[in-house]
């Protein structure tokens, strides 16, 4: 069974592609997890011990499409995602970056008109070129129904580590800026959106049949603050990647976004709206007629198996029902989650409802 009353599809056809461009593929949903390519896996503990360093994996184009393939090869998920980091943005800008053990990244903070100044007009090759070598290696070894997905973090999100130096409980550093001098973090984030553009159109040359925003931290802002920092931004590097590429696929993922900015991130355009897990499913159901919804299971759920995860599963399957829905966490997968847990998952999402 498909949707919309359809034949059955080709077998090389791409399940997650047919419903980002509107069909309803409900038995079953295709299929992928936000960092499918990770700690929880021992071949890729492998491949980063390998590499000596996080930096090294993801620019080391062979590295990192070796680990993108790990876990289709494992799975055989619907979409592989390709291993960057969205901190490739701002190390390409010059920024200082680092990633300790134990305490994640590191940046020299831009807290400043000076370092805002300061940061360039353009990507610096040497940066992002291994990631669009990545996307082209993975791309030529997927098989031809599993699609590749190209991602950057949303400028919000990104903008918050830059004016940190890492990550925080709430991003109150970026929040406090954006209050006290709303005009030079304006100028952060214009320069955020034009180099994402860029990135991501360089992702979609390379090879990626979609691209995913992460927009991390968009739950901590308020109505007003969310408009001007997530949503516009957002409508940009939307408008950008269309004039240059009028089919691409766009997904935005808005981690914590109210279902009324929900909403307005689906009028948009985009192909698909992530839910994280505090998502109420029922009520976004009419926004599954405009756009599809990608999520939502919560990854400790998966942490914790049994019975609570295949009725969970059910209930996400069973809610979703007949709109356009991509089956996937509502963040990403955490390193201490049971490859057993995952295999189960992914039974009982392909099993019949």
């Amino acid at each position: 069974m498909t949707g919309l009353g359809k034949t059955a599809p080709a077998a090389d056809q791409s399940p997650f592609l047919a419903v980002l461009d509107g069909e309803v593929r409900s038995a079953p949903p295709p299929l992928w997890m936000m960092r499918q390519a990770g700690r929880y896996l021992p071949e890729y503990r492998e491949v980063r011990a390998k590499a000596g360093d996080f930096l090294t994996l993801c620019y080391t184009p062979e590295l990192a499409a070796e680990v993108t393939l790990q876990p289709i090869r494992r799975f055989a998920f619907d979409a592989a995602i390709i291993f960057s980091d969205i901190l490739v943005v701002p190390h390409a800008l010059g920024v200082g970056l680092r990633f300790e053990t134990g305490e994640g990244p590191r940046l020299d903070p831009v807290t400043d008109a000076a370092g805002v100044a300061a940061l360039p007009d353009t990507l610096d090759a040497a940066r992002t070129a291994p990631v669009y070598e990545a996307l082209a290696r993975t791309k030529a070894a997927l098989p031809r129904a599993t699609a590749l997905i190209g991602f950057c973090g949303a400028p919000w999100t990104v903008a918050t580590y830059m004016v940190a130096g890492r990550g925080t409980d709430d991003q109150a550093p970026a929040r406090l800026l954006a209050l006290r001098d709303p005009d030079l973090f304006q100028a952060l984030i214009d320069h955020l959106v034009e180099v994402s553009i860029t990135h991501l159109l360089g992702q979609i040359d390379a090879g990626a049949d979609a691209v995913q925003i992460f927009d991390t931290w968009a739950g901590v802002l308020d109505p007003l603050s969310f408009e001007r920092w997530c949503l516009d931004p957002l409508a940009r590097i939307a408008a950008g990647i269309w004039a240059k590429k009028p089919d691409a696929r766009i997904i935005a993922f808005p981690k914590g976004a109210s279902a009324e900015a929900l909403a307005r991130i689906a009028a948009l355009g985009v192909n698909a709206v992530g839910l994280d897990w505090t998502a109420d499913r029922q009520s976004l159901r009419k926004l599954g007629e405009k756009t599809a919804l990608q999520g939502n299971l919560d990854p400790l759920r998966l942490i914790a198996g049994g019975p609570q995860l295949d009725e969970e599963i059910l209930r996400i399957r069973s809610d979703l029902d007949g709109v356009r829905h991509i089956f996937n966490l509502g963040h990403g997968i955490k390193p201490e989650t049971p490859i057993a847990h995952v295999e189960r998952l992914v039974e009982r999402v392909r099993a019949p409802l």
